[in-house]
């Protein structure tokens, strides 16, 4: 695996992938930084189109991400990440909403745990999914981050 750290608008980003496609972005100054293991090898090089797109998605000159990703979890998981996906940019969906778009309409719980194992966010866009009475609720890098990507998608805040 290798590995990079940029700055971003929202704070240190680690990027962590392998020849399969982007595996993680973390939030390093939130409370689960992720820490590159032993066997992992520092390299931006295989990172620049991920940091070219991050780079134009806080300018606001992104809406969707063109990366190979390559996510780890449980057929359930993979299957809610790939739900986020289809959010359109700027808007926003319950976790009932979600439960009902991949056919499980009682499980708005365990969507919602699946949504906060999110390796990749950001790019699989975990924070366009909101309480069901409009409220924020957890995001791995913290309310005030997830806030801020819904300013920028909805035009009412720019990071440049």
């Amino acid at each position: 695996m290798q590995f990079c750290t940029i700055a971003s608008p929202v704070g240190e980003l680690l990027l962590a992938g392998d020849e399969s496609g982007l595996r993680e972005v973390g939030f390093q100054d939130g409370t689960h930084p992720i820490r590159p293991q032993p066997d992992w090898r520092e390299d931006p090089r295989p990172f620049k189109k991920v940091v070219a797109q991050l780079q134009d998605y806080f300018a606001g000159q992104r809406r969707e991400f063109d990366l190979p990703l390559a996510p780890q979890g449980t057929p359930f998981q993979l299957k809610v990440w790939s739900a986020l996906r289809a959010i359109p940019y700027g808007k926003t969906w319950s976790y009932g909403e979600l439960a009902r778009r991949i056919r499980k309409p009682t499980a708005s719980r365990a969507v919602g745990a699946a949504n906060g194992q999110n390796p990749i966010p950001i790019i699989v866009p975990c924070h366009r999914v909101i309480g069901a009475n409009g409220s924020l609720t957890g995001f791995g890098g913290g309310l005030k981050i997830k806030r801020i990507l819904l300013e920028l998608e909805s035009g009412e805040r720019s990071l440049f």
